[in-house]
């Protein structure tokens, strides 16, 4: 293997967001040798993008939080299809990761007698984010960073990894290459962790950054891992859809936490119209009860803005597709009415939302102390991915770990806000641990050299074709138009079989993908070279969708709009068969155990 740089680390951390930091720092503190591999530069993880909070029951704002309403509130949202066991650790050891990262350097958002101030958010029964203003997710890359560079981790940025190595039914490590110069890596590990985030580049109108582009799903998929619940994407109801170079960029959630409603192009606060049954006795019954609730009043309840994602997203949907829509094809958003209330009000918005006031004055021109924004659904994260251990964080294939966001089970049908940030540090934390573990315990294995050339050879490929090849820019657009149309927010089974078709025909067409010039910094080609992942997770999205006949949390069906008692007993399992496609099936959900089932109750 003399022609590609070989590096030689113990545990292998595949994205540097929050689970690849975090998941580093305990791998790097049992005392192996560490690599992070990142497709961008170190700081520029998706996860700084991450703006409300991170949910932890600490209990600092208001007492009656516990783990027990954390854990019901999280199995609640995703509609009971979340693996109970995950769901459990992470309501426990959420607060300990909060002190912990404040203790790291984290400067949290604090309460009047000192405490970490924590928000209201949709899903969430009491006041449970600690945030940093609405930078939270940007303040977390920050101190993990800070602390981990003092580890002895070793960092290798703008480096795309294009496949898993094995040795027999064990991963051993990854091949891929440098973006600057387009050189060949091997990075041979005794364990690796995929931290890679999701796969919102599949689709047209994103709040997810390039690079996510389902790398992680993909390469657990090729390598042997099964995925789970891939039929679930969620679509944050609340993404900008104005300008059309904005359309997609997130909104928090932590506008409407703070006071922020919905309103239809007639004025009317249309979420009032439409409160789910399990849903009906927590959540307010005026328009005062719900700026009660927001203001810290333990009496009152919360308002339908702060429901689940899936259901806000459908709700505005639906006042759009019934032509009471705002005049971009979305709603209005409006945190201004507050000046109603409070006689500080644009300089409490400024404080508490200092990054969504600069978004919206330098990117539409909108003062939002003043107007309301135009907001509308957009693709946000995946509760799908690889099917792991919910205490060690491996895959069904020795040697691989998943965590944060290409890792699935804690969210089931539907995540809740501010579940993802706590979610990066609880499991990225077990995956690096369990990871550290496992390298100890076992060898380096062996690495194909002919395999490694075949990839390598494949990869070359756009190169050899040329101009005269297919357009990967092309193609990667017809596929997010194709996906957004046909396996978007409201599903029909004939259009995700048409969706199917489409996917065969583009992944004929990426395979002839051509790029000219060379292999420096090649837009071109890393577009080309990603269109496999991407093709990938579109295809197991759409299969599993089809495969699930009814409207559950984030999966809606139009020809099957209700629940089913029989399809809460699945989650669909998708694996690669022998033959090279996807394999489909039903497997039972993790039962329940009688504590489990208890402390459900107790929180009905």
């Amino acid at each position: 293997m003399a022609e590609y740089q070989i590096h030689q680390f113990d545990v292998l951390i595949v994205g540097a967001g929050g689970a690849g930091l975090r998941a580093a720092i305990e791998a790097s503190a049992a005392g192996v040798k560490v690599g992070v591999v990142t497709k961008s530069l170190l700081g520029k993880a998706h996860t700084v993008m991450a703006e409300g909070g991170m949910a932890a029951a600490m209990g600092n704002v208001d007492d009656r939080d516990s783990w027990r309403v954390h854990f019901a509130d999280t199995m609640r949202g995703g509609q009971y299809l979340n693996n109970p066991r995950m769901a459990e650790l992470h309501a426990k050891e959420a607060p300990a990761r909060v002190r912990e990262l404040e203790a790291w350097g984290a400067v949290f958002d604090r309460t009047k007698d000192g405490r970490i101030l924590q928000r209201n958010f949709g899903g969430h029964r009491y006041p449970r984010l600690a945030h940093v203003g609405d930078r939270t997710g940007l303040e977390m890359i920050r101190t993990l960073q800070d602390h981990g560079i003092h580890q002895g981790i070793d960092f290798h940025m703008e480096t795309t990894v294009l496949t898993l190595l094995k040795d027999g039914d064990r991963c051993v490590g990854a091949f891929g290459y440098d973006r600057e110069r387009g050189r060949f890596r091997v990075f041979h590990a005794k364990a690796v962790v995929l931290a890679t985030g999701g796969i919102g580049r599949a689709y047209q109108i994103t709040s997810n950054s390039w690079e996510y582009t389902g790398d992680g799903h993909s390469l657990a998929y090729h390598a042997g891992a099964a995925l789970m619940d891939m039929e679930f994407v969620q679509f944050h109801p609340t993404g900008m859809v104005w300008p059309p170079s904005v359309k997609g960029i997130l909104v928090t959630e932590g506008v409407r936490g703070e006071g922020g409603v919905l309103r239809n192009k007639d004025g009317k606060r249309f979420m009032f119209d439409d409160i789910p049954a399990n849903y009906k006795t927590q959540t307010a019954e005026t328009e005062e009860e719900g700026w009660r609730y927001t203001q810290g009043d333990k009496t009152a309840r919360r308002p339908p803005e702060l429901l689940t994602r899936d259901h806000v997203a459908r709700c505005i949907r639906r006042e759009v597709k019934e032509g009471r829509g705002s005049p971009h094809g979305g709603v209005f958003l409006d945190i201004s009415w507050i000046k109603e209330k409070l006689p500080n009000a644009a300089e409490h918005i400024k404080k508490k939302l200092p990054s969504m006031y600069h978004q919206f004055k330098q990117l539409a021109d909108i003062d939002i102390t003043k107007e309301p924004m135009e907001i509308g659904p957009t693709t946000h994260y995946t509760m799908g991915g690889v099917e792991v251990d919910a205490d060690s964080q491996m895959s069904s294939v020795p040697g691989l770990f998943a965590a944060g966001e290409c890792g699935a089970g804690l969210h089931g049908a539907n995540r809740l806000g501010g579940n993802s940030l706590s979610d990066l540090v609880v499991f990225g934390r077990r995956a690096g641990e369990y990871a550290a573990k496992f390298a100890k315990e076992n060898g380096a294995g062996k690495i194909d050299q002919a395999f490694v050339d075949k990839v390598a050879k494949i990869a070359l490929g756009p190169f050899d074709r040329g101009a005269a090849g297919e357009n990967p820019f092309a193609v990667q657009h017809e596929l997010q138009e194709m996906m957004q149309d046909l396996v978007g927010i409201v599903r029909v089974e004939s259009e995700m079989e048409s969706a199917l078709g489409e996917i065969a025909k583009l992944k004929a067409r990426a395979v002839k993908a051509g790029v000219s010039g060379n292999r420096e910094y090649n837009g071109g080609w890393h577009t080309a070279l990603d269109l496999d992942n991407l093709l990938t997770v579109s295809d197991v999205i759409t299969r599993a969708a089809i495969e699930r006949k009814e409207s559950r949390g984030a999966h809606f069906r139009d020809d099957f709009p209700d629940k089913s008692e029989e399809w809460a007993k699945y989650n669909i399992r998708v694996t690669k068969g022998p033959d090279g496609e996807p394999k489909v099936e039903r497997v039972p959900i993790k039962p329940l155990t009688e504590e489990q089932k208890l402390v459900i109750e107790e929180n009905k």
